[in-house]
C-alpha cells in the first residue's frame, strides 16, 4: 500500500489515520476515539459550539460514546444509548435494524423503553464519531422517530466521502475515502 496513514487535523490536533481496505477498490482511515481523551474533549467542544439547544443526547454503541458521553459532561445535556443487544435492565426496547461500512453484518440497535419514553416530546440531538453511508445515522433517527422525540440536530465529527456534501448534518471536517493503495478519492 503507498499511503498506509493519513494526517488529520480536527479541533486543532492532528492525528495518523490507519488506512484500512475495505475491499479490493476502496479503503477508509480508521477514526478511533476510544482512549484518546484529549481529542475527544477538543472535538465535543467544538461540536457543542455548532450544535442547537437539545433535551437529550443519543448515540450508538460503540464509537460514539465517549463523545456523547463528553458533550454531555461540558453541556449537562444527559445522553442516552441505543445498544447492539437487549439487556437484562431494558423495558420494553424499541430496535431498528442497521448495516454500517465499517461493520460486517447487518446490527440491531436496541433503546431501552424507559429511554424513548424520556424522548416523546422532547430535543434531540444525533451523535456519532463519523458519518459514511449514513446508514448508522438512519437507524437512530428511525428510534427517535419511534419514540416521537424530535431530532434538533445530527452531529459529528467526520463527514466521510459524500456525506460531507449533505446540509443536514453537523460536522468539524471532512474525511477523505481512499483508492486501494491510500490514495485519497476527491
Amino acid at each position: 500500500m503507498a499511503n498506509e496513514y493519513y494526517s488529520l487535523t480536527v479541533a486543532g490536533l492532528q492525528r495518523q489515520l490507519s488506512i484500512c481496505p475495505l475491499n479490493d477498490k476502496l479503503s477508509i482511515a480508521g477514526f478511533i476515539m476510544f482512549s484518546d481523551v484529549e481529542l475527544t474533549i477538543a472535538c465535543a467542544e467544538e461540536l457543542l459550539k455548532k450544535c442547537p439547544e437539545a433535551d437529550y443526547i443519543v448515540t450508538a454503541e460503540s464509537k460514539g460514546i465517549p463523545l456523547a458521553y463528553e458533550m454531555s459532561r461540558q453541556s449537562g445535556i444527559p445522553y442516552l444509548l441505543a445498544r447492539k443487544s437487549v439487556k437484562l435492565y431494558m423495558r420494553a426496547p424499541i430496535h431498528e435494524t442497521v448495516k454500517s461500512i465499517t461493520t460486517a453484518n447487518e446490527q440491531t440497535l436496541y433503546l431501552d423503553g424507559q429511554d424513548a419514553e424520556k424522548m416523546k416530546g422532547k430535543r434531540v440531538l444525533i451523535v456519532d464519531d463519523v458519518i459514511s453511508t449514513g446508514e448508522s445515522l438512519r437507524t437512530l433517527e428511525h428510534l427517535v422517530n419511534s419514540a416521537e422525540g424530535k431530532i434538533v440536530g445530527r452531529a459529528t465529527v467526520l463527514a466521510e466521502g459524500d456525506s460531507a456534501d449533505r446540509d443536514d448534518i453537523i460536522f468539524l471536517e471532512k474525511l477523505p475515502l481512499f483508492t486501494s493503495d491510500g490514495t485519497p478519492i476527491e
